[in-house]
């Protein structure tokens, strides 16, 4: 079985539980560089009525992307949850593009070390005082 595809003929009616990983190649598929690195559990209960099913998912673990202001790795915390409804079409039940979008819309807008953890060598060629070029 492939990560975050649910076979609907295979699953029994009532509560079923999924544990999968979202790492880097995970992200590759929606072709999305940013992401330089990640291990994201992904917790998933399906409640399956038949004609729908109800997904709650739990997102917790860490992404790397550069951060935004020296452009060195920036490991950020990912934790957050979804629940969804499906109408059961066909026989499969694809969650990627759900977990994708919420674990990216659970990074900040704006991704930064916290002051004083940026590469200080980065830093001192994108401020003024710190031109190498004596201007």
């Amino acid at each position: 079985m492939q990560p975050f595809i649910v076979n609907l003929g295979a699953l029994p009616v009532g509560t079923s539980h999924f544990e999968w990983k979202a790492e880097v190649g995970f992200f590759g598929i929606f072709g999305n560089p940013e992401i330089t690195d990640a291990n994201v559990d992904v917790l998933v209960t399906l409640h399956n009525h038949r004609v729908t099913v109800d997904a709650q998912c739990e997102l917790r673990g860490v992404v790397t992307v550069p951060c935004d202001r020296c452009l060195e790795d920036l490991v950020i915390p990912v934790e957050t949850e979804f629940e969804e409804s499906y109408v059961t079409e066909g026989d499969e039940l694809d969650l990627r593009q759900d977990v994708y979008d919420y674990i990216c819309t659970a990074l900040p807008f704006r991704k930064v070390h916290p002051d004083g953890e940026c590469n200080e060598d980065t830093l001192k060629y994108l401020s003024r005082d710190g031109d190498s070029r004596g201007e």
